[in-house]
């Protein structure tokens, strides 16, 4: 399995994260998915080491590596756990629309909160009537005076529960659909905003993924990220530059869920000798490379564009679509090749098949990729 590495920085960093995963993360996953819990110490410690601003500026208190090095870090803390590598990338996910449109004073904000102090951060996109509809929002932003005041539900919101920092779209004119929404900060201590219910998820049970609820939330003026009705397009902006990393993560599950069926298929026997040497099982892991390996250099490549500054709209989505795709397909398989056990909780593929599920529905459905792809092509 080629991991594209180029540089000793970026294999140091790598291994670095691996030991990271290895000794920290792996050993207890499986306890914190069957709880449901969001391991915040070790969150904690993964945003001492920066995880969360690898290819932020170092002006700003990032690391300044590139987007596809950050790729490369999620894909092998993935491998451990899905759920604790997204409270990094969600965390840079946020950071993108303020870095990209916001004022020097809010990029300092970001910067302070997210990469300095090492704060959890929160995209609030998704409402609970409002999905890829996002001009459908029903949250609102009335201007009054020098403040906005912020009435609504958003739900799905990752980090949600603990996060210091929240970029949230709203609608200032509903009458504009789309063109109506505008992007505004939001810290954790503003009165009004409250945590509301924490999602018990099918898989991906290690991310803290919640309701909030906005009442009567009141933020200055200042706090609005660029002009009214630019909140689409930042929104847009940040899952283009999310959906490497998400393909990323996906692309940890994937090859984790190969490297068990492989480990498994040699030393399983059937007949008198492993079901590795079973012509149907070799094809099976063979197929299941494949994919990943073509998924990770579609992944890299969008990666790359971004760290050009090139445009990624169409690359990303088709990097995050086949990425997930393959991940989904490679966890199916990978229970397959371990029969029954692969069906049981004792055995770790059965929870990388859950988590690999998540990925072909989150940061735009694999349906909706598809939609923006034919929406490039047709421009």
């Amino acid at each position: 399995m080629a991991f594209h590495v180029h540089t000793e920085e970026q294999r140091e960093l790598i291994d670095l994260v691996r030991k990271f995963g290895e000794s920290e993360i792996r050993p207890h996953a499986a306890d914190w998915d069957k709880r449901g819990e969001c391991p915040l110490n070790v969150i904690r410690a993964g945003l001492e080491m920066g995880l969360q601003c690898l290819d932020q500026p170092e002006e700003y208190g990032g690391a300044g590596l590139g987007t596809k090095t950050a790729c490369m870090v999620f894909e092998e803390l993935a491998k451990s756990d899905a759920g604790v590598t997204c409270a990094f990338s969600v965390t840079g996910t946020a950071a993108v629309p303020v870095m990209k449109y916001g004022t020097e004073e809010q990029k300092q904000l970001c910067a302070d909160i997210l990469f300095r102090k090492g704060g959890l951060g929160s995209f609030c996109l998704t409402e609970p009537g409002s999905g890829s509809d996002s001009g459908a929002s029903r949250m609102t932003a009335v201007r009054q005076g020098d403040s906005y005041v912020l009435n609504g539900t958003k739900c799905f919101i990752t980090n949600g529960g603990y996060a210091e920092l929240y970029f949230v779209i709203a609608s200032t004119d509903r009458s504009k659909g789309n063109k109506g929404l505008s992007g505004f900060l939001v810290t954790r201590d503003t009165p009004g905003l409250t945590v509301g219910k924490e999602e018990d998820k099918c898989g991906f049970r290690t991310s803290n993924t919640v309701e909030l609820v906005f009442e009567d939330v009141v933020v200055p003026a200042s706090c609005r990220v660029g002009r009214e009705g630019d909140g689409f397009k930042q929104a847009m902006a940040a899952l283009d530059h999310g959906r490497p990393y998400i393909g990323a993560v996906a692309l940890g599950v994937g090859q984790r869920a190969l490297e068990e069926a492989i480990a498994y298929s040699k030393v399983r026997s059937q007949f008198g000798q492993p079901i590795c040497n079973n012509q149907a099982i070799r094809f099976m892991l063979a197929d299941m490379e494949m994919r990943l390996e073509s998924a990770r250099c579609l992944v890299y490549h969008a990666a790359e564009l971004i760290d050009q500054h090139l445009p990624v709209t169409m690359n990303g989505s088709i990097a995050k679509c086949c990425a997930t795709d393959a991940a989904m397909q490679v966890a199916l398989d990978a229970v397959q090749i371990l029969g029954g056990y692969g069906y049981m909780r004792e055995y770790p593929v059965e929870k990388l098949m859950r988590d690999a599920k998540i990925f072909q529905i989150v940061e735009g459905t694999n349906q909706i990729q598809r939609v923006v792809i034919s929406g490039q092509l047709l421009k």
